[in-house]
């Protein structure tokens, strides 16, 4: 309970000093929700079943246990070597986080279920490391938005600065006219997220969705003729909040709730 607390409590006031307010939004707006997001590496030669076997009748069921409904899985769209799994889990809270993992830990259900996964031996170990971050949703968009069609790609982008100002900068500017640009472009957000533990930080990451990567290649046209967008980009409070971009592509997996 003391570890439970203490995490809490340094996890809180690292958000004092990064969150930023919506002007003129309302003190009953919606809680913004806390994502973890996991990327597996693959070793060579391992059987990449038993991680979706122990993602698909352990770890989701359990999630979904205690509340979380609508966990990710994906794969890359043109698999690396080697490998890579990820996993996004959305939480209502911090709270929620910590709560929900110790009780999954401790559930009878959970850990028979997880009991062949356990028991893989270190010289057939799936994975090396798992790397993981926490984010915290924008408030102008604190949930996660599940697409309806299956059939979809993602592309995961992640944007570093080179100060805590530049991406609050950044993430301001997403408040003050980015979102309804990826509406009209047809690049729909799946969530959007401000790193707030991890590695590389400063950065915010974001998940978009498209049918294919014709409406993504076509989207980000449309996105940068906006005009909307060229106001922004020309305004000098948004100038250097972006130091590097990464993205990838994604695809998910038969199980995923996303």
């Amino acid at each position: 309970m003391k570890r439970r607390k203490f995490l809490q409590s340094s996890l809180t006031a690292g958000l004092a000093t990064t969150i930023i307010p919506v002007i003129g939004a309302d003190n009953n707006a919606t809680e913004q929700e806390i994502y973890e997001w996991r990327e597996y590496e693959i070793r060579f030669g391992s059987d990449q079943q038993q991680l979706d076997n122990y993602f698909k009748s352990a770890l989701i069921p359990a999630l979904n246990k205690y509340g979380v409904k609508a966990v990710g899985v994906f794969k890359e769209l043109v698999p690396s070597e080697p490998a890579k799994f990820y996993l996004l889990t959305p939480y209502s809270s911090l709270d929620n986080y910590l709560s929900v993992n110790t009780k999954v830990k401790m559930d009878a259900d959970y850990i028979e279920n997880s009991a062949t996964y356990n028991s893989i031996p270190e010289d057939k170990a799936l994975y090396d490391r798992f790397k993981s971050s926490l984010m915290i949703a924008f408030e102008g968009w604190p949930k996660i938005t599940i697409p309806s069609d299956k059939s979809r790609i993602f592309e995961l982008r992640t944007y570093e600065g080179y100060s805590e100002d530049a991406v609050k900068r950044k993430i301001k500017m997403f408040h003050d006219g980015e979102f309804p640009i990826f509406k009209r472009a047809k690049l729909n957000p799946v969530f959007c997220g401000e790193v707030i533990a991890g590695d590389r930080l400063p950065r915010l990451t974001y998940l978009i969705t498209c049918k294919n990567m014709e409406e993504r290649n076509k989207g980000w046209v449309d996105f940068i003729a906006d005009p909307e967008w060229k106001k922004l980009v020309s305004d000098p409070q948004y100038a250097n909040t972006i130091s590097k971009i990464n993205n990838t592509f994604l695809i998910p997996t038969t199980y995923s709730q996303v």
